[in-house]
């Protein structure tokens, strides 16, 4: 291969600040049109690991300047760093020299893609947005607004007309990015009983273990059984052995199955099940 990154083909960084890492890639030369032709060429007939090392080293601080269009997240730089280095990676896996664009236009898409996931899971302990017009709306809508404060109806329309989505979603998505997570125990710090009343802890219940509806809710149980058993002992003898070996025996016997025990049809059988299970509607409402 032609081409060598300086340093060994690694990074040396000096301490382990965004400005060190930033100092460092600079010194990374760029590759001109045919030097990324060439070793993308080479990685896609050879699988060549060094020339994927060229291909990915050299455009890190492409990587480094998208990264900082996000500061305004309040997460970590050097994370969103890192996932769009892990973006710049995939790119190259799967960058086609043949196509006749820069490996710096195709990979664009493969960057922002990964740092966008990772702000989705981690900006909020609640993820804010889950679908694709959620998504538009979440790394839209804030550059959308002209000023602080919630949106006119008018300003409502003209989003959503321009990102293509229900001025609903646009409302929705408002709400959940002026609102805030909450602590389900709330301040623990606190000296009074105010923060544990407005803490999900305060009035949520967990009821799943209460002796009273555990206790309520067996008996209802017990009570549909014998409901239900009641009003099969008024079926004739053969509606009841039909719906016994169709849906209350562990083992499921079909219809063809019972069609030979009878020596009928199995259609016979089909309607002699479903005039079975009509009338066994009717007596377990007679019951109630």
């Amino acid at each position: 291969m032609s081409y060598k990154l300086p340093l060994n083909q690694s990074l040396t960084i000096p301490g382990s600040s965004i400005e060190n890492y930033s100092q460092a890639i600079k010194t990374i030369p760029m590759l001109t049109v045919e030097q990324e032709r060439e070793l993308a060429k080479i990685l896609q007939d050879n699988n060549d690991l060094e020339a994927a090392s060229v291909l990915v080293m050299s455009h890190l601080r492409f990587v480094m300047h998208i990264a900082n269009s996000y500061r305004g997240y309040g997460l970590p730089q050097a994370d969103l760093i890192q996932e769009g280095n892990i973006g710049l990676m995939k790119a190259v896996k799967r960058f086609d020299p043949s196509f006749g664009v820069r490996l710096v236009s195709f990979a664009v898409h493969w960057i922002r893609a990964e740092i966008h996931e990772y702000i989705l899971r981690n900006w909020r302990i609640v993820k804010v947005a889950t679908t694709k017009s959620q998504r538009k709306l979440f790394f839209n809508l804030r550059s959308a607004k002209k000023r602080l404060g919630w949106l006119t109806q008018a300003e409502v329309e003209r989003v959503a007309e321009d990102l293509g989505v229900s001025t609903k979603d646009v409302r929705e998505m408002e709400k959940r990015l002026n609102s805030h997570d909450i602590s389900f125990d709330g301040p623990s710090d606190s000296d009074d009983d105010e923060g544990e009343t407005y803490a999900p802890a305060g009035y949520l219940e967990d009821n799943r273990y209460d002796p009273a509806i555990l206790v309520e809710q067996h008996n209802w149980k017990e009570r549909g059984y014998g409901h239900l058993y009641s009003a099969i002992k008024k079926l004739d003898i053969r509606s009841q052995d039909i719906l016994q070996k169709r849906w209350l025996s562990d083992k499921k016997v079909t219809l063809q199955e019972l069609a030979k025990d009878y020596q009928v049809s199995a259609e016979r059988i089909r309607q002699i099940e479903s005039n079975a299970i009509k009338k066994l509607g009717k007596n377990i409402s007679f019951l109630l």
